[in-house]
């Protein structure tokens, strides 16, 4: 499917704020899913990664030190299951926390590994499983299909865009 006005205009109504120059599926794919609910973007990245999980994997662990996120990793796999959801929600939603602060120092990349590994911990019922039966809103279920329509190296760049504002950066 080609990004038009049109098409966009359709999926996401009249929330668009962009002039025709600037509109493309990244930005607006980006924006989209900084408008979601906190709940919604977490289950939709899960989702990104678990669906389109055999394109992401190679780009995600491989572009990223990963090793510096495995400290963080580890705490995150000691805490509770509700404590885990928090962080989750908390990294999200960019809470003053000692997780979000040690997330936040993290490069861009190594944060788009974090929440792979994050995700795969997940399937593997190490970290909180989404709930059986779990359904994304219609809202993120229209962000992922836009994020579906784009090509690989657009799909690393929404991803990437999705999780490099999150958490806090102490350094700021």
């Amino acid at each position: 499917m080609a990004f038009t006005t049109d098409s966009l205009q359709n999926r996401f109504g009249n929330n668009l704020n962009y002039t025709t120059q600037n509109i493309n599926g990244v930005t607006i794919a980006t924006e989209a899913f900084k408008r979601l609910n906190i709940d919604d973007q977490l289950g939709l990245l899960w989702f990104a990664y678990t669906e389109m999980g055999k394109s992401i994997t190679p780009a995600a662990p491989g572009a990223a030190r990963l090793q510096l996120a495995e400290g963080l990793l580890n705490q995150i796999k000691q805490m509770s299951q509700e404590e885990q959801l928090q962080a989750m929600r908390d990294l999200a939603a960019k809470k003053n926390t000692q997780i979000c602060r040690s997330y936040g120092v993290l490069s861009a990349n190594t944060k788009l590994a974090f929440w792979y590994e994050l995700a795969e911990l997940m399937s593997k019922g190490i970290v909180i499983p989404v709930p059986v039966g779990y359904q994304i809103s219609r809202d993120a279920s229209q962000v992922l299909a836009t994020i579906t329509e784009l090509d690989f190296g657009q799909q690393i760049t929404v991803l990437r865009n999705a999780v490099v504002d999150m958490g806090v950066d102490p350094l700021a």
